[in-house]
């Protein structure tokens, strides 16, 4: 049997590969966009659009209490396509409010509809220096300076907020995505496809106690033997066509 998932970020490189993989498997999807063309693409494949910013909080709260969601999932970022590095200056600030103002917004209106279950976006490059590879009960690089210091500020903001409310909260610490949609064939590791990134949070839904997890294909810098043998997790795992 399906789940009612509210999917916030669904037009993003995660989000627009994890909307096929939720339906096949029988969930009814509510799939959040800020534009209105992205929001007809979503309807298109069987998803049930809505446009919202999660910056209003009201309207994003009326959108989860509208969906009645058993199950919310955090997708969102405000990145630039392929990560243009002319644009990143203003796009690591503009997603660290994403992750703290915008994650606050969205836990808020989970707890609201009452979801059991919040599965968050964070990412796998933010450990404080020290022994590697880095398991997930390793510190974070609180002390970061710079461009660095405001990114992982706000990956902190946001797994407290999501760890620390009222319902089971998973963090999914996903390496550099490459794959369709991110603008890139190839990543530095830690690398994950976005297809096999977007699995993991599939399989969070029924999967996982509450807590973060490395997502990533083998490599030095990070372990991701708990996301493999919790979750179910394979780093190979590919959408067909």
């Amino acid at each position: 049997m399906g789940y009612r998932i509210f999917l916030a970020g669904a037009s993003g490189a995660i989000g627009r590969r994890l909307v096929p993989q939720l339906l096949e498997a029988g969930h009814l999807v509510t799939a959040t966009t800020r534009l209105a063309a992205k929001a007809a693409e979503l309807r298109a494949i069987g998803a049930d659009a809505v446009v919202v910013d999660v910056f209003d909080a009201g309207g994003l709260r009326a959108a989860v209490a509208a969906a009645r969601p058993e199950i919310v999932i955090h997708q969102l970022t405000d990145l630039p396509p392929g990560l243009d590095p002319a644009l990143m200056g203003e796009a690591i600030i503009a997603n660290a409010r994403v992750r703290d103002e915008g994650t606050r917004n969205l836990v808020d209106a989970a707890q609201a509809a009452g979801a059991r279950r919040l599965i968050a976006q964070s990412i796998a490059w933010v450990y404080a220096p020290g022994p590697e590879p880095h398991a997930e009960t390793d510190p974070l690089d609180s002390g970061a300076e710079g461009g660095r210091g405001i990114s992982v500020g706000g990956v902190i903001a946001l797994e407290r907020r999501v760890l620390e409310a009222p319902m089971t909260g998973i963090v999914l610490r996903y390496g550099h995505l490459y794959g369709p949609g991110t603008g890139t064939e190839t990543a530095a590791d830690p690398a994950v496809h976005v297809d096999a990134a977007a699995y993991a949070a599939l399989l969070s839904i029924e999967r996982g106690s509450q807590g973060a997890f490395n997502v990533a294909e083998p490599n030095g810098h990070i372990t991701t033997d708990k996301a493999v043998h919790e979750l179910g997790w394979r780093a190979d795992f590919r959408l067909a066509g």
